[in-house]
């Protein structure tokens, strides 16, 4: 148990929801049955829409919520047990808070964010100091937090993270909100801090493919409270390898067209986004020789094709072939009228 970073078994949370007076409390399963091991050294990933459980699962490792049943341990220490030997050896950052006090500057909210932990004042300064530096803050070191940007004060939630050195760090979100230069600073801030430090451990959540894919050595696809898949970004792409897989651009379909699909045999999994003026249409087919039915179905509902490439399988391919639906659609609740599994 000790040589692993973070290891749960049989994890579930279960929520309690009241309604009226005389209705009987309703459960909401957040988390269910989730058993995972992190190494250390590994920046680990979450991966999953928004309502998957990725927040609860972080709240239960960082002693933040008590699971149902399960047991969990951080650095060989259990969450409910040994709190207090958990809490001074991690951090957690979590995308779009406004942490600090917006009256303090950059530094004043670093500094004593770090007495919290114990740094002396020297340390504290000095940290703060370099790490400001990494992300490009340091011209900012005097600036009020109410006046930053919400990028820039992402960064300086980043640094807040860091700059206690935990042993193991939690993400959630981490680029939640922030434009697409402030992202990749972030990520890249990340990857260098455990390319650094190779004895400590990231745990991130993200509902952002390319993130997972980007920055991850391993990643658990994680829907409905349970982990569906776990392995290395490219291993879970490779489960794929066998089949062929097609990005279309199609002029504007009737609503009906999916039942067409739906008919073919060797389709595999699709996923139908309208856009503004035309439609994705998104393929996992079991063979190249079914595009050939596909093409036939559209010209036969008078579709035109606008664009059609075959491309190499991704974490949204993967994600699709588990759950059915794209991340988007679990994310905007749809009902699968979009979609479909042969």
């Amino acid at each position: 148990m000790m040589n692993l970073a973070i290891k749960t078994d049989h994890l579930s949370r279960v929520y309690k929801i009241r309604g009226g007076k005389k209705s009987s409390p309703k459960e909401l399963v957040a988390l269910q049955d989730v058993s995972l091991e992190v190494h250390p050294s590994e920046l680990f990933g979450l991966l999953g829409p928004n309502g998957a459980g990725k927040t609860t699962l972080i709240k239960i490792l960082t002693t933040l919520l008590a699971p149902t049943s399960g047991t969990a341990l951080v650095c060989g220490y259990d969450v409910v047990k040994e709190a207090h030997k958990i809490r001074p050896i991690i951090n957690m950052v979590s995308g779009g808070e406004s942490s600090g006090y917006g009256l303090l500057t950059v530094r004043e909210n670093l500094w004593m964010f770090a007495q919290f932990y114990g740094l002396s004042s020297k340390e504290a300064n000095r940290r703060i100091a370099q790490l400001l530096e990494v992300v490009g803050l340091s011209d900012r070191m005097n600036t009020k937090s109410s006046d930053l940007s919400t990028g820039l004060r992402q960064k300086m939630n980043i640094v807040r993270g860091f700059l206690t050195d935990p042993q193991v760090l939690f993400l959630d979100e981490p680029t939640l909100g922030l434009d697409v230069g402030a992202s990749r600073d972030v990520r890249r801030f990340i990857r260098q801090w455990l390319d650094e430090h190779p004895e400590r451990t990231i745990l991130l959540t993200t509902h952002y493919m390319a993130e997972a894919e980007e920055l991850c050595d391993r990643v658990a696809i994680i829907n409905q409270g349970r982990v569906l898949a776990c392995d290395t970004p490219s291993s879970l792409k490779h489960r794929l390898q066998r089949e062929a897989i097609y990005h279309l651009e199609v002029s504007q379909v009737a609503n009906h067209y999916p039942q067409h699909l739906k008919a073919i045999q060797g389709i595999r999994k699709f996923v139908l986004r309208p856009r503004d003026g035309y439609a994705i249409l998104d393929l996992i087919l079991d063979r190249d020789e079914t595009l050939a039915a596909v093409v036939n179905a559209l010209t036969a509902n008078q579709v035109r094709i606008i664009n059609l490439q075959k491309r190499e399988p991704t974490l949204e391919d993967v994600f699709v072939d588990l759950v059915g639906k794209s991340m988007e659609d679990v994310e905007r609740g749809n009902n699968g009228a979009n979609h479909s599994e042969s």
